[in-house]
């Protein structure tokens, strides 16, 4: 009998994972900091035409690219003379599950399947949960996906909730916990206990499977505007979506693409706070995950992420939840398509960003996902106004998450917002070297501090010996 409680399945952490991803992480450890993070994303032994090949058997890829031209017409009429880039979206609502989750999921459950694992488990609250149980219906394989779904007081976010009922109806079991540390511990101990796969979000198997996006990406706009788009911006949450995308984009052959990531501002909101859980309106695609798993992505549920964003990132745009709802709203009644939320979070950044730049160029929104009674705006602002949140319309520069609401009363108050990316990338140099007690880097470290970043010797050197360490 193994000892099950908290302390003693934390310890055996590494151990759980090895076994139930059939990986060794440590084979990739190349210094006193830096991995081998490319020898990592090769060894899934897949190209980009395996991973399309494998997409295509299970229904997975090949969404169409929209342009949206009556969103276009509006951010021209609220921008200068000759602004108004183009704004096009890739409907990733199209696969089966309803996201571009489908892509990682089909890679992961590929994987479980081949290795001869008995099933596979997640611990997420989004749309991943409903790729792996729809992929793994496919694949005639069990499925069990552990949510964080509700506060001390059983109260569970009406997204979450919804997302509950698509697991179920795809033949998952759905384990349900509260906010906190509980997850991770309830996850390893049913990952021991079944011998299951962890089709993990930050695997690179799932990674690999985001590339057919940006390739597609490519394809199509080649094909629909005849040439490769000037922006494509990604929701950014845990970070996958972004680098994805963005090893498609390469991949291909694309490099002057910039690659933006964007995500709903929840500044001075606690993720794994009890009294915070119901405070704010959107379960993904914000800060209180974007900017820790940007800056600290291996504190994932596996020793080394591959999803790595800081890698691929130009640019992080901000938005409001405000304007989220407010271009959800427009994308339904000016384009007649209700999508959302998590991808409406990137249209926002778009449609601001859109009237900053040359009416020639081209925006491509990079997934939209599907809605649902719990992820409708309806239902999230209703549960917004029972936990004492005020939404108004107005300007929404005003808006204080977990207190207010603030939903643009015209379209120009959509503006854009920049995160300071060299703040973050000294920040993740400092958690680089929190995570595995570094007190010295080697030349090996330093090059991988600066891939890991796209910044310069200076910023790294500089960040490095402010944390202490000999260089």
């Amino acid at each position: 009998m193994r000892d099950m409680s908290y302390d003693a399945v934390m310890a055996r952490n590494g151990e759980i994972m090895k076994k139930a991803l059939g990986v060794d992480y440590s084979t990739y450890e190349s210094g006193n900091i830096a991995f081998d993070y490319e020898r990592l994303m090769g060894d899934t032994g897949l190209t980009l035409d395996d991973v399309r090949a494998a997409q295509r058997r299970v229904g997975v890829g090949d969404t169409p690219l929209l342009e949206l031209r009556n969103l276009t017409a509006l951010a021209r009429a609220v921008s200068g003379p000759g602004l108004g880039a183009r704004i096009l979206v890739k409907d990733e609502q199209c696969n089966p599950s309803g996201s571009f989750k489908d892509r990682r999921a089909s890679m992961s459950v590929l994987q479980a399947k081949q290795l001869g694992f008995p099933g596979v488990m997640s611990a997420t609250s989004g749309n991943y949960g409903a790729a792996v149980a729809s992929q793994a219906a496919m694949a005639n394989l069990p499925c069990i996906i552990v949510q964080e779904c509700y506060d001390s007081h059983k109260v569970g976010q009406p997204e979450i909730l919804e997302k509950q009922r698509k697991c179920e109806s795809l033949g998952a079991e759905v384990l349900q916990l509260s906010v906190g540390p509980e997850l991770f511990y309830s996850y390893l101990k049913v990952l021991e206990e079944t011998g299951f796969f962890n089709a993990s979000l930050y695997s690179a198997f799932g990674i690999a499977g985001v590339e057919t996006l940006g390739l597609e990406i490519v394809e199509q706009c080649e094909s629909l505007i005849g040439r490769v788009p000037d922006v494509v911006i990604a929701t950014n949450a845990g970070g996958g979506n972004l680098t994805g995308t963005a090893r498609g984009l390469r991949k291909a052959g694309v490099s002057a693409t910039k690659v933006y990531g964007a995500s709903v501002d929840l500044s001075g909101l606690h993720m794994a706070s009890d009294h915070d859980f119901n405070l704010k309106s959107f379960t993904t695609g914000h800060t209180g995950f974007g900017v820790p798993y940007a800056t600290n992505p291996d504190h994932s549920d596996v020793p080394r992420s591959a999803a790595r964003p800081l890698r691929y990132m130009d640019g992080y745009l901000y938005v409001k939840q405000g304007e989220v709802f407010y271009m959800t709203e427009l994308l339904a009644q000016l384009e007649g398509m209700e999508r959302g939320p998590a991808g409406n979070t990137s249209l926002a950044a778009a449609f601001a960003l859109a009237q900053t730049l040359p009416s020639d160029q081209a925006i491509v929104v990079q997934e939209t996902e599907y809605t649902g009674a719990g992820k409708h705006p309806l239902a999230q602002l209703s549960f917004a106004k029972h936990n004492g949140i005020e939404v108004s319309l107005g300007d929404p520069e005003t808006e204080v998450p977990g207190r207010t609401i603030v939903m643009p009363d015209h379209p120009s108050r959509l503006v854009t917002r920049w995160a300071d990316l060299d703040r973050l990338r000294r920040s993740y140099v400092k958690q680089m070297v929190r995570h595995v007690k570094a007190t010295s880097a080697t030349e090996e470290d330093i090059q991988f501090l600066i891939d890991e970043t796209q910044s310069d010797r200076n910023l790294v050197l500089a960040a490095l010996r402010d944390n202490g360490v000999e260089v």
